[in-house]
């Protein structure tokens, strides 16, 4: 199992890196849209539809309304998304009670779009709005700092969940985290913050709202990921899909990023710090 998830991380890394980093606007746009646009074919099993051919119409539904956002204001959808993963909490914190009213294909269908379309807007708004923030006004840095901001929080979780997990965060949706794993990823989230803001060279000020900024990014972004485990659990599957051999499917690697990026995108606009850019 090792062996294979190696493998398969050494094929997928150039090809993320190469498409994220290395990309025009235009081109970055496509290549995330195409990324979740699988993860909505995974989503849909997810959702209770079983079959190929409704899974790719599900994957290509989500595509066309990511076509058909491109000229939408990035904000109003962010606020939105603010909103629904309030509303994601209330679900979490209250299952299985409550799943009655989003249990249906249906509704669960609707709900992958309240989470796949922001992250994929969120995301381009990072990458084409214009950045100021200390030295930075590298748009590419501020995407790698949001992935970073999740996967120091998945570090540190891991570490102090192993150390310290007693008490259990969500035993009926995902009884392997713990509170200390939260606390300890928030506290990693917190130090990468201020350590990422000195090298930036930011003000006093900014450094402290970049990092009760990226808290609350970290925060969320266990919430995303609360939230693929309470479906899988809802439909009885392990992992999203087995498209990535070792590792899963393509949503068992972006839950955390689909609340975390839009959630980043939002604060850090409303700061000042990012404003609308131009595909």
């Amino acid at each position: 199992m090792l062996k294979t998830r190696i493998i398969t991380a050494l094929i997928l890394a150039p090809i993320a890196i190469g498409g994220i980093f290395f990309l025009p606007p235009l081109g970055f746009a496509l290549f995330t849209g195409v990324i979740i646009s699988i993860g909505a074919w995974e989503w849909a099993n997810m959702s209770g539809i079983s079959g190929q051919g409704g899974r790719v119409a599900y994957g290509a539904l989500v595509a066309a309304v990511l076509y058909g956002l491109i000229n939408v204001p990035a904000v109003e959808v962010l606020w939105l998304s603010l909103v629904w993963w309030f509303l994601c909490f209330m679900l979490v914190r209250s299952y299985p009670k409550g799943s009655e009213k989003w249990g249906g294909v249906p509704a669960r269908a609707i709900m992958g779009l309240f989470v796949l379309v922001p992250a994929w807007i969120g995301l381009n708004h990072l990458r084409t709005g214009g950045l100021s923030f200390g030295s930075i006004d590298n748009n590419l840095l501020l995407i790698l700092y949001v992935f970073c901001v999740v996967w120091v929080a998945d570090i540190g979780a891991y570490f102090a969940g192993r150390a310290f997990g007693k008490a259990k965060l969500a035993p009926r949706v995902s009884p392997g985290k713990s509170w200390a794993g939260v606390w300890g990823g928030l506290a990693a989230v917190g130090v990468f913050a201020a350590v990422a803001s000195m090298l930036a060279s930011a003000s006093g000020s900014d450094t402290l709202l970049l990092v009760v900024a990226s808290l609350i990014t970290g925060l969320v972004s266990v919430l995303g990921d609360l939230l693929e485990s309470m479906l899988k659990r809802f439909r009885g599957i392990k992992d999203s899909s087995q498209l990535l051999p070792g590792h899963g499917g393509i949503m068992d690697r972006i839950d955390s990023l689909t609340a975390a990026i839009p959630v980043f995108a939002l604060i850090i606009t409303q700061l000042g710090w990012l404003t609308s850019g131009q595909w």
